[in-house]
């Protein structure tokens, strides 16, 4: 069930399933739904608690006056686990630039933190991937172009945005329960969603150098999340992108990946067959099974 809690002033829309066991909190990608989750905590949620937010300005979160950056998103999320007064190291979960925060919050606050999963996560050496020499698959697609886009649609009201945007849900959205798409379809026309946007994109290079000094995580048991590579070249190039670019790409952001297993001396790199960056829409019972590994090693562990 949805409902607002306040954080720092600013209303965030919580979402909360389950009542007992580990608290698992999810942190989204940058300009994701928390509702695309629905799979993945209906299942968790019969065994932990599991939390979801919006961040300031997403879903129906209230616009913040704080800059947004990873360093307000982590105070936030301190913040927002003691209003909920949950205690207890938690299972982070963090997807794509969430996973970003997620990897600043842990190396913030190292005891809050049971686990931590990182799913297609953005890495803190991201800056690599602007290298490459991708001319047909950066043509219009830069931060700047992305920038550009997103303050067109801020300064647009939702009905003009309505009109405007016609989401269309991936096959696997729409796989998902009939509520949940219309949330999903709305989502995408909130005018607040572009202006936070352009400040997580203006500032998310300098965060990832800023959380990369802050060293490792030591032992703190790291589960590594990543897409199939072979899977998105397949799918780039049956929408017209070349193999060449494709493969640079994505064996550069694998060889990311794979480094974000040296965050932590306990650590595992599982690989999402068949599934695009949005691994907990088309494979969520890969980071099901990841967290219900987890907490079965911690039940052993006690024993």
């Amino acid at each position: 069930m949805n409902h607002f809690v306040k954080v720092f002033e600013t209303e965030l829309e919580v979402k909360r399933k389950g009542e007992h066991g580990i608290p698992i909190v999810i942190m989204t990608g940058m300009g994701c739904s928390f509702e695309e989750w629905h799979e993945v905590t209906e299942k968790l949620s019969v065994t932990n608690q599991v939390i979801l937010y919006h961040r300031p300005g997403i879903g129906r979160s209230e616009q913040s006056q704080r800059t947004r950056n990873t360093e307000a998103t982590v105070r936030e999320l301190k913040e927002l686990l003691y209003v909920l007064r949950i205690d207890s190291p938690i299972i982070l979960l963090g997807h794509s630039y969430g996973g970003l925060c997620a990897q600043h919050f842990a190396k913030r606050y190292p005891s809050d933190v049971a686990a931590l999963v990182l799913i297609d996560s953005t890495s803190h050496d991201s800056e690599r991937l602007d290298t490459l020499d991708l001319p047909i698959m950066n043509e219009g697609a830069s931060d700047e172009d992305w920038l550009k886009q997103c303050e067109a649609y801020a300064e647009q009201t939702e009905s003009a945005l309505t009109q405007c945007i016609q989401t269309v849900l991936t096959p696997n959205q729409r796989k998902l329960p009939s509520d949940v798409q219309a949330e999903l379809i709305q989502f995408f026309q909130r005018p607040n969603l572009y202006k936070t946007m352009m400040d997580e994109v203006k500032n998310w290079h300098a965060d990832a150098r800023f959380i990369k000094q802050l060293g490792s995580l030591g032992s703190m048991p790291v589960y590594v999340i990543g897409r199939d590579a072979d899977h998105e070249v397949e799918q780039g190039q049956l929408n017209g992108l070349p193999e060449s670019e494709l493969k640079l790409l994505e064996a550069t952001w694998h060889q990311l990946m794979r480094e974000q297993t040296m965050l932590s001396i306990t650590s595992k790199l599982v690989i999402a067959e068949r599934s695009s960056h949005a691994v907990h829409v088309d494979r969520p019972d890969v980071i099901i099974s990841v967290v219900e590994e987890h907490m079965y090693q911690m039940t052993q562990a006690l024993k």
